[in-house]
């Protein structure tokens, strides 16, 4: 696919020696007929389902998790007390008692080893391979699914980093991506200085790129409400389909801090959608999904590690929310898969499978056999209104 590269002046010289942020992801769009938005987050790192939304009514869910819950407690969701909110997404609470927000439960894709890289590969490639092999091609469910809709290309701009994988394929999409040059210290700007004077251009250039990062100008970290701005104010444009990512998901010790940072800005970038979207809030649906949950089992570090079944987030002024979807397995002995995870009942394509379907009316045959190959769509879950 043909790809324009636009590079501002300071991503040209700051930005191969930026660290990894959560906040620096690639945005991408894409054009599709009609009103309705899908805007497409992925959390990279595996979520814990079990935090995000607590099964507090299982029996064995104390027992698995002392340490955790000993911090604050979490929201109720319901009147029976079953399932609780974690207070990191309390500001998200206002979109659930609107019937604006909704979870689901014990979801995976049906890959098995628990590979970060290859996992979030499977995820955003679509397959349905347990052994994290792709689908030929190698390219992104959300892109295959652009092909029946007769979507056409908005823009293609990628800064900073490569481009997500669920929209790359043979539709050309918008890419953009902010700039976090905030990490440079002193002395790796000293040490550019010194780099770039061998080179007249680059001498020239390099002083007025660092007045601009100190002077909080466009070199000012992205935060999570100007993510949420820009993705709002591109899906008011031509654009209806968008797709990002969030990193630091990947809990393996001092869990409660770092999960309520992030839930934390998953919210405020939520709240700066609908905020952004206005009107258009009515007809966007926003998913995210994690490459696998976590051990139901806390570890000795107060965290968790590598599961299977997960939870997905699904939001937006489309959504038939204030409820948690899924088959709830349970969390007995004898309920989890091989004796440490969540049991997956249901394969997390299928509610993706079926946002595509509500959202912009694609075919059973085009879901099962192009977007998803191999996928058993089954009952419509019912994520929209």
């Amino acid at each position: 696919m043909a790809r324009e590269l636009l590079l501002s002046r300071r991503g040209f010289l700051v930005g191969c020696s930026l660290a990894a942020s959560p906040l620096l992801t690639p945005v991408t769009f894409a054009a599709a007929p009609g009103q309705n938005r899908l805007v497409v987050i992925v959390l990279r790192g595996a979520l814990d389902g079990l935090d995000l939304v607590r099964p507090v009514g299982d029996p064995a869910y104390g027992a698995l998790r002392p340490s955790l819950l000993k911090g604050e407690g979490g929201i109720a969701l319901d009147s029976a007390g079953f399932f609780q909110l974690h207070p990191g997404a309390a500001a998200l609470m206002p979109l659930w008692q609107a019937g604006e927000l909704g979870f689901v439960h014990a979801v995976a894709t049906p890959y098995r080893s628990r590979s970060h890289f290859v996992g979030q590969d499977v995820l955003e490639n679509g397959s349905a391979s347990d052994q994290g092999t792709l689908t030929p091609g190698g390219d992104g469910w959300l892109n295959r699914a652009l092909v029946p809709l007769g979507a056409r290309q908005d823009l293609a701009v990628t800064v900073g980093q490569e481009p997500m994988l669920i929209l790359e394929g043979d539709v050309p999409v918008a890419h953009w991506s902010p700039i976090d040059d905030s990490s440079l210290s002193a002395q790796g700007e000293a040490l550019l200085a010194r780099l770039y004077a061998e080179d007249p251009l680059l001498a020239s250039a390099y002083p007025g790129a660092t007045d601009l990062r100190h002077d909080g100008g466009a070199g000012a970290d992205v935060q999570p409400v100007e993510l949420g701005a820009y993705v709002a104010e591109r899906l008011r444009g031509e654009a209806r389909i968008a797709a990002f990512s969030y990193g630091g998901w990947d809990t393996h010790q001092n869990q409660s801090k770092v999960l309520a940072k992030r839930l934390g800005e998953l919210s405020e970038t939520i709240l700066a959608l609908k905020q952004g979207l206005g009107p258009d809030w009515a007809t966007t649906l926003v998913v995210a999904i994690t490459e696998f949950g976590r051990t139901a089992r806390e570890n000795g570090t107060v965290g968790t590690d590598h599961g299977t079944g997960g939870a997905m987030i699904f939001a937006g002024g489309a959504a038939k929310g204030g409820r948690v979807l899924g088959d709830w397995p349970g969390l007995g002995d004898s309920a989890l898969l091989e004796d440490r995870d969540l049991m997956p009942t249901r394969d997390v394509r299928a509610y993706a499978a079926w946002a595509l379907r509500s959202q912009f009316g694609l075919g059973v045959s085009d879901l099962e056999g192009v977007v998803f190959p191999g996928l058993d769509l089954g009952a419509d879950p019912g994520l929209v209104l």
